[in-house]
């Protein structure tokens, strides 16, 4: 039996009204060695922030104009230190995140101790409904589902916050 479609994330977040929070939690995420940004980011020319139309694209649009209508958009992953390839090319890329209008954190994994954490990273819309993201061990998005069951959106929302209040503000955090 297949499972139903589901929506598109910019749909999810533009029906948002007051927050949108995501957690990482993974040191790896299969990117495709042939994407432009990370080659860019390898060769060390992985254009900035300063220079939008060089990177911009429609998940930058869906963070804007949620923004734009009030939503809290955050983000917290948690990390291995010394960190993986692809965490050190998420760090470089995470100025455009900021620049969409997110808020960006990073918590250490030693500094997650005593922390009751999902097993999936996720997104929590309005703190009602929990966009669950599935990955193979090497990295590959397996699937997402959605969840909104009252009992675990609070466990999930009770978890993020707890990262949320221990991780650092992207602007102050050096990647190691």
């Amino acid at each position: 039996m297949s499972q139903p479609a589901l929506p598109p994330f910019a749909e999810l977040l533009a029906q948002c009204t007051t927050s949108a929070v995501h957690l990482e939690t993974r040191d790896v995420y299969a990117v495709d060695e042939e994407d432009q940004d990370l080659k860019a980011w390898r060769s060390g020319e992985l254009p900035t922030e300063d220079d939008p139309t060089s990177w911009w694209g429609t998940f930058h649009d869906a963070i804007g104009a949620a923004v734009g209508r009030g939503v809290t958009v955050q983000r917290a992953r948690v990390i291995s230190t010394p960190a993986t390839e692809y965490i050190r090319f998420e760090y470089a890329c995470t100025p455009r995140n900021l620049a969409a209008g997110e808020d960006v954190r990073w918590l250490p994994r030693d500094q997650a101790l005593g922390l009751v954490l999902p097993a999936h990273d996720f997104w929590l819309f309005d703190d009602q409904l929990i966009r669950w993201h599935h990955f193979a061990g090497d990295g590959a998005h397996l699937r997402d589902e959605l969840d909104d069951r009252q009992t675990i959106v609070k466990q999930t929302a009770a978890a993020f916050r707890a990262v949320w209040d221990r991780a650092v503000p992207h602007q102050e955090f050096t990647i190691r």
